[in-house]
């Protein structure tokens, strides 16, 4: 993981948002790691709203539409979705220090989630944080298939109708880029976030 990494015990709500709207994200070690760490990648994972793109085959399963899709109404148990172990994800980096600070951006409006349901059972979802005209992605899951990637098509909708001008995904990965995510250096990054911030902040 390349970029600054700096140990911060003591994160508030408040420092939080100041943290994101600087460029930096908290991370831990592994979810049973108490502590927590600053994060400042040198490349910013970032997904262009104008320039998402879904393939065949998922654009097909999005208009089957085989989940009820919600946001806003289960956001701690889509953390705790994200949080699971998971074949693919043995260990996660969310630990309850993070399921705590996020859940209060919640309730302050700054996090949201996209949630995917199968009656009454949640099968896959995401969340992230949302300041001024920025979302930054933080995670995702799925117990079912293309539930996550039917949530990211929902999100992008969500925040192209809504205004948003920056989806941070803070790091690429193979899976990201086939939506179209591309890696941009810190410098560029920081003016995209400034002019972003900048901006009244939206609802989501």
């Amino acid at each position: 993981m390349k970029g600054t990494r700096s140990r911060q015990p003591d994160i508030t709500p408040d420092l939080l948002l100041r943290a994101y709207s600087i460029g930096l994200f908290p991370m831990a070690d592994s979810a049973d790691d108490p502590e927590l760490f600053w994060v400042e990648p040198e490349l910013r994972g970032i997904i262009p709203l104008d320039n998402f793109h879904i393939s065949k085959s998922l654009a097909k399963a999005v208009r089957r539409a085989p989940f009820d899709i919600r946001y806003d109404t289960a956001f701690e148990q889509v953390m705790e979705g994200c949080a699971a172990p998971a074949p693919d994800r043995p260990t996660t980096w969310i630990n309850a220090k993070i399921r705590s600070l996020y859940a209060t951006l919640h309730r302050m409006g700054h996090a949201h989630c996209v949630e995917a349901w199968e009656g009454d059972e949640l099968v896959g979802g995401l969340y992230g944080v949302s300041l001024g005209s920025a979302f930054f992605g933080e995670s995702m899951f799925s117990r079912r298939t293309d539930a996550s990637k039917i949530c990211l098509v929902h999100l992008v909708e969500r925040l192209r109708k809504q205004g948003f001008v920056l989806l941070d995904t803070q790091f690429t990965t193979e899976h990201l880029k086939n939506f179209g995510a591309i890696d941009v250096p810190k410098s560029r990054y920081e003016k995209m976030l400034a002019r972003a911030i900048a901006t009244p902040h939206l609802k989501f």
